[in-house]
Formats: structure tokens, C-alpha cells, sequence
């Protein structure tokens, strides 16, 4: 199951509306198909799994990181039935699909057929690795990253506004890798605006992993842009998940909103005083309101740079 959630790892960012899952198809010790959801959602990846595994497939372990589709789809066919299908002795799951077009029903056609099924097996993980989708299924908005780069006394640009650069070159390819993950980049319309920043993925190697640019405010937008007018508006945007680049009044009214699932802070190690901070008024009006509500699940150094990254922890 850990190397079938690695492998759904690959379609982060890239799925559209769909999840992205991995797949691996065991037999006699012997990996013998592996998959995951390709670039725009399809083929799903225990259809890319069995495609390798073929006849072998008979008799196997199917290891998949979320139940297999139980609907029917102009796209394609069910996953559930395609296991079916292939008879294989037992499909270990780690979550079971919110969907309610599924919600069971593939486990459920699995036993039926004859199948020995295994579910929420490293459930955690897949939650993490699906944290977009879930976020989209359950509460009707994807899953939103804040990402701020700032000095160590939280200033994001110089009083001037100038900010280039203030994190390194290895802060800020990581920050790109981040982008390839994500399906939309939000910028407000001030940023857009001043540095008229390109958001594009600038890794070789990921130049056709693009995601949707969108400025927040209003006014005209570059070509090729989306326009959103309030941070509540994310629900309409139909993606799993979405990255939050600034700048500071931007990510002042998300955090306000309550609207940030993911915290990644980049502080380079310098002092710059007088500039222009990264946050303003967030609503808080009590000190102790602000405590226990981002826990720590990564450090680490960027060159230079560090990086924390905070879950919400609610």
C-alpha cells in the first residue's frame, strides 16, 4: 500500500475533478502491474494497473489507495467491474470513496463477485494523499495551501515593495514543485497588478504541468486568467486543490475567511525592518483563540532557507 500511494503521488495537481490513485498488482511476491490516474483524470489507475498485469492478473492481490469506481462514465468504464473482471483473489483499500455515486458500492460488487476485500489499510496516508479531493467531495471547496515567503521578521518585500528575491534558488524551485502539485495558483489583483508574476511552473522536465492562474479583486486580468472576486468564491472554482501565493492582503482575508487547510512558510535568513509585513488584521481578537490551531508536519532547509509547513488542525 506504501508504494501504491507513492505511486498517486505522480498525479497530484494533474487529475482535474478526479482523485488521484495509485495502484499495484501483486502476485506470486512479484509486482506485476502498477498505475496511477494519468493527466486529466484518465485512464484511472487500476485500469492502467490491469492493462500490464493482463491474464496474470487472476488470482492476485490488487493493492489500491482508494475504492475503485462503482459508476458508470461516458469516459470510461467502472474500475469496480474491471476487477471484477480480471478475478483477482483480494483488493486491499486503503479509504473508501466519499463519492456518492460509489460510497461502498465498489466494495460492495467486490464481494459479491466472490472477491475478499480489505479496506483502510494506511487510511491515514491516503487522507493526506487525497486531502484535494476529499476536501472537494466533503465540504464543496479544494483544499487550500497559503504560501508566504518572508524574512525572519515576516516582511515579504522592502518598504519600496521590492521583493527580488528574498528566498534562494533552491526555495523557490521547491516552491515551483509545489505549483506542479496544485490545480489553480491564486494571486490578488495587486500583486497581478505590480510584479505581474508569470505563476508558470519553471522546472525542466514539468513545463506541461500548467495550473490555472487566478487573480482575486477585480479589474482586468492578463489573458488567459480567471478572475474570482472574494475568497469565498473558491467554491465555484470545481478543482481539488489550490495555492496561495500573496500577497499580504490576500492572504490576510483567506486566513480571515478561514479558508487556509495548509500553511508553507519560506523565511530567508535576513532582516530587512521597515517593509511591508506578510499578514495584517486576521480577525483574532483573543491571544489564547490563536493557539492549537496549526500543528507542525514539516521542516527542513532549502540551501539557505528554511521551510515550515503547518496542517490545520481543525
Amino acid at each position: 500500500m506504501a508504494a501504491a500511494l507513492s505511486l498517486a503521488e505522480r498525479g497530484v495537481g494533474r487529475t482535474g475533478r478526479n482523485p488521484s490513485v495509485g495502484c499495484i498488482i501483486v502476485k506470486n511476491g512479484m509486482v506485476i502491474g502498477r498505475g496511477w490516474t494519468q493527466s486529466g483524470g484518465r485512464p484511472h489507475a487500476e485500469a492502467m494497473a490491469l492493462a500490464q498485469a493482463g491474464a496474470e492478473a487472476r488470482g492476485s492481490n490488487i493493492y489500491v489507495t482508494l475504492e475503485p469506481c462503482a459508476h458508470i462514465s461516458p469516459r470510461g468504464p467502472a474500475c469496480a467491474q474491471l476487477l471484477i473482471d480480471a478475478a483477482p483473489a483480494r483488493v486491499v483499500i486503503a479509504l473508501q470513496d466519499p463519492d456518492l455515486r460509489t460510497a461502498g458500492a465498489g466494495m460492495a460488487a467486490l464481494k459479491a463477485a466472490g472477491v475478499e476485500v480489505v479496506a483502510d489499510v494506511m487510511a491515514p496516508q491516503a487522507r493526506q494523499n487525497l486531502a484535494g479531493f476529499l476536501s472537494r467531495i466533503n465540504r464543496g471547496r479544494p483544499f487550500v495551501t497559503l504560501k508566504i515567503a518572508s524574512t525572519l521578521d515576516g516582511q515579504i518585500a522592502m518598504a519600496d515593495g521590492s521583493s527580488r528575491w528574498i528566498t534562494g534558488d533552491i526555495a523557490r524551485a521547491h516552491s515551483h514543485v509545489e505549483r506542479a502539485r496544485s490545480d489553480a495558483i491564486l494571486v490578488g489583483a495587486g500583486t497581478v497588478r505590480a510584479d505581474t508574476p508569470q505563476l508558470t511552473v519553471r522546472l525542466a522536465g514539468l513545463e506541461a504541468v500548467q495550473p490555472r492562474k487566478i487573480m482575486l479583486g477585480s479589474g482586468n486580468a492578463p489573458e488567459g486568467w480567471e478572475v474570482m472576486r472574494m475568497p469565498t468564491d473558491i467554491a465555484h472554482l470545481d478543482c481539488n486543490t489550490l495555492l496561495v501565493e500573496g500577497g499580504a492582503a490576500t492572504a490576510t482575508a483567506f486566513l480571515r475567511g478561514g479558508l487556509v487547510d495548509r500553511l508553507m512558510l519560506y523565511r530567508a535568513p535576513i532582516l530587512i525592518g521597515a517593509g511591508k509585513a506578510c499578514l495584517s488584521d486576521i480577525g483574532l481578537t483573543q491571544l489564547g483563540d490563536a493557539h492549537g490551531r496549526w500543528q507542525i508536519s514539516d521542516s527542513r532547509s532549502l540551501g539557505k532557507d528554511q521551510l515550515e509547513v503547518y496542517e490545520g488542525a481543525c
